[in-house]
């Protein structure tokens, strides 16, 4: 594949230090060489969300425009896992917003039938939305503020760290734990109905 050339040991400097560096000089071309390496593997997260190849290439560079101003303002210390959660992100994002857009036809005089003015909400993503939040409720205090700042607000576990007050551990904990939860609960629901 042409797009992605995989320069397996093309960093002769630490990640740490290109990172520093990135975020002292906003070098362009530091972050280049950072991103490269990971770039097969963003695409190959790119492609199994997406399943097409051309999206996948776009996101590739979409998540690339991102990291400009964003590695300037967090500090990261492990690239790797802070790259595939900012990946999944995006792509989980753009799936969302692709999922809203609702098309309709302007030929055979679509607009005037009354069924496309009075669209449907789809019940059962709305349900499932409904029983998440009363499942969020259920979670003790610290996990319900780790996985709203790490998954809704999409912080960093420094970032959250920072804004909780909590030790990193415990963040990861929190946030770990309250996943688990949450999915029990959901299951829970998912049986009672």
């Amino acid at each position: 594949m042409k797009f992605i050339k995989n320069k397996s040991g093309h960093l002769n400097v630490s990640e740490a230090e290109l990172l520093l560096e990135y975020r002292r000089t906003g070098d362009l071309e530091v972050l280049g060489k950072l991103y490269s390496g990971y770039m097969p593997l963003v695409y190959g997260l790119c492609l199994k969300y997406f399943k097409d190849e051309e999206l996948s290439k776009d996101a590739v560079m979409q998540i690339f425009e991102q990291l400009i101003p964003k590695l300037r303002q967090h500090e990261v210390s492990n690239f790797k896992s802070w790259l595939y959660t900012l990946a999944r992100n995006y792509c989980l994002m753009a799936l969302r917003a692709s999922s809203r857009h609702v098309f309709v036809s302007l030929e055979n005089g679509d607009m005037e039938r009354p069924e496309v003015v009075h669209l449907n909400i789809d019940s059962t993503n709305e349900s499932q939305l409904s029983a998440m939040e009363k499942c969020m409720e259920t979670l003790p205090t610290e996990q319900r503020r780790a996985i709203d700042l790490f998954y809704l607000q999409q912080k960093c576990y420094k970032e959250v760290a920072d804004i909780t007050g909590f030790d990193m551990n415990k963040v990861k904990s929190y946030i770990q734990n309250g996943k688990r939860n949450l999915k029990i609960c959901m299951e829970r629901n998912d049986r009672s109905e």
